[in-house]
């Protein structure tokens, strides 16, 4: 597998995507229509975004593309299905797999309509993962403990991107935070997010 974190190491999705639904087994129902980090989502929604990701980077690293890979994730509000607490594990134990093959770091691939090579896909999958899995834990009262390797390389990823230009598109402004926080708190204030947000009581 490709040296993606630049210390001659690689990364099994698995522990992260094992903890994402380890968190989506906890969503409640009446947890569905509140509110997350991500001020367009609700918790359904965001769930539907982690659907729709988990499949679109699934077949990336597969380099089976077609709708799930060519869909722009703005082009429409995401929604769970009536079988999501079932389907959703599945296809981040599916994501994890696709990810263990070695062919799915290299070349060139598709994901968001994107064409982009395989270890940056890579990357940005584990951005997306660290990242909603906070933004779900807070948004459902969860605790949350992202895989350390994950985190790492979450982190890597955004503090590179601080100075990209179009980093806007992607992520909100840089939420500062006290260089004596977290790595998890200072991860998701390069993402955009305060890492004090809570649902409002």
């Amino acid at each position: 597998m490709t040296d993606i974190t630049g210390t001659g190491t690689t990364l099994d999705l698995g522990p992260q995507t094992e903890e994402l639904a380890r968190l989506v087994a906890r969503v409640t129902d009446e947890r569905l229509a509140g509110p997350t980090p991500c001020p367009e989502y609700a918790v359904r929604h965001l769930l539907g975004h982690l659907a729709g990701l988990a499949a679109a980077f699934r077949d990336a690293a597969r380099k089976d593309l077609g709708a799930t890979t060519d869909t722009s994730p703005g082009s429409a509000l995401p929604d769970i299905t009536p079988g999501w607490r079932e389907e959703l594990p599945e296809v981040l134990a599916e994501l994890a797999e696709a990810w263990r093959d070695p062919a799915a770091w290299t070349g060139m691939t598709r994901a968001g309509g994107v064409d982009l090579p395989g270890d940056i896909a890579g990357l940005v999958v584990i951005d997306e993962l660290v990242i909603h899995g906070w933004d779900l834990a807070h948004a459902t009262g969860q605790g949350y403990d992202p895989d350390p390797a994950a985190l790492e390389t979450c982190h890597a990823f955004l503090a590179a991107s601080v100075d990209d230009p179009d980093r806007g598109e992607i992520f909100g402004p840089v939420v500062t935070v006290e260089p004596e926080a977290s790595l998890l708190a200072r991860a998701v204030g390069l993402a955009g997010r305060d890492p004090e947000w809570a649902p409002r009581p």
